[in-house]
């Protein structure tokens, strides 16, 4: 008869030697199945020599044999404009005959661009006429400078963009929503092939809800309208004037890899071209842009404000409120008062506010005329001077 013990010791060797057994298995299946890396891959990482970055001085010669240069912005950051500026300046020292192309002003307010760079309007009537607070929207200091300059050397500007009522129309409904004569305005070819332009498109509209359930097929026309229309606007100005040439200003995402206008602009008048981007959000590839800049961040000097938190219905602008040590708080206006003029313009709508005050700032003092409702008697018109102050 078999001891117990001894049968436990023989049960217990059987086990642990099962169990060796399978881990040494396992082990050896976890180690075949563990990544193996290309050595030589790796080797061929791109490095960024961050002391050895040449200056923005340094890259001009490199521009300056190109017809075209591309430089790039996100809208709202002053120092790329600065950039955008100081290429100008450059360039313009290089060729006489230098244009602006901008994509902040639509194709229709041409006559715009044209009066004020020739002096025979100004700012206000330059924001008031191409409808900028309306189309643009972005604060007009950001692009200010660049305009003075334009127009104290007399450099032609061109406005790259199509109307916004195509864009929109195409964006709600495609192609099919306009009308003959709207269609007539659009360029004569767009070029759908760049698998890489739509995958690319493909990842910003997945990273975006999109309002009113806009598909992507027409997300994407919309961007090769915008795309096409500036290529085909800024072509026809070159091609017009071969003695000239152009520095494009526009987003990044529209220059980026050449996709975008670049490529564009080629395909229909072969020259020369170089893409300059300011920062960038993704990982900077080779084939990215020819020069990407890092400019120190800087920021707009303050503006001078009311003070006021306003609403706006039917061509009407009223004081919801006025912020506490504000402008509007110590010249004793009230919620519910109708704002009908600033330095007698008349305020129907939030952009006659911005066209109003774009270039105003702190300490600068402004007439402020309101319309203040009064229960069984006509509304009364109130004149305020008011201090502006600078944001709170």
């Amino acid at each position: 008869m078999r001891h117990p013990q001894r049968a436990g010791k023989a049960v217990f060797r059987s086990c642990h030697l099962a169990v060796s057994m399978l881990v040494s298995v396992v082990v050896t299946e976890v180690a075949s199945a563990a990544p193996q890396p290309d050595p030589d891959q790796i080797a061929n990482t791109a490095v960024l020599d961050l002391n050895a970055l040449p200056d923005l001085e340094r890259i001009v010669p490199l521009l300056a044999d190109k017809r075209v240069v591309f430089v790039g912005e996100q809208h709202d950051r002053y120092e790329h404009h600065l950039t955008q500026l100081e290429i100008i300046r450059r360039l313009h020292a290089l060729h006489p005959k230098l244009a602006i192309g901008m994509e902040a002003f639509q194709q229709p307010f041409q006559h715009n661009l044209d009066d004020y760079v020739s002096g025979r309007i100004d700012e206000t009537e330059l924001l008031k006429g191409t409808e900028y607070y309306a189309r643009w929207q972005f604060d007009f200091r950001l692009y200010a400078p660049i305009l003075a300059y334009a127009r104290e050397k007399r450099l032609p500007v061109i406005a790259l963009n199509l109307p916004q009522e195509l864009t929109r129309k195409v964006g709600r409904g495609g192609h099919e929503a306009l009308t003959d004569t709207e269609k007539a305005q659009l360029p004569a070819h767009i070029d759908r092939s760049d698998d890489e332009y739509a995958r690319r498109l493909r990842e910003i509209y997945d990273l975006h809800p999109q309002s009113g359930g806009q598909s992507f097929e027409n997300f994407m026309e919309v961007q090769l309208l915008w795309d096409e229309g500036m290529a085909d606007r800024a072509a026809a100005f070159l091609t017009a004037h071969p003695d000239h040439h152009m520095v494009i200003l526009a987003g990044g995402g529209h220059l980026a890899y050449g996709s975008g206008i670049p490529r564009r602009l080629t395909r229909r008048l072969p020259v020369s071209i170089a893409i300059v981007l300011n920062g960038w959000q993704g990982t900077p590839e080779p084939t990215l842009a020819d020069f990407l800049l890092l400019p120190e961040e800087r920021s707009l000097p303050a503006a001078g404000r009311l003070g006021a938190l306003l609403s706006s219905d039917e061509n009407r602008v009223t004081i919801d409120s006025c912020e506490q040590d504000s402008a509007c708080e110590e010249a004793g206006i009230k919620r519910g008062d109708q704002l009908v003029a600033i330095d007698n313009a008349p305020i129907a709508g939030m952009e006659d506010v911005r066209l109003a005050l774009w270039d105003k700032k702190p300490g600068d003092e402004v007439s402020v005329d309101i319309l203040r409702r009064r229960w069984l008697a006509k509304p009364k018109k109130i004149s305020y001077p008011l201090k502006l102050r600078a944001s709170q």
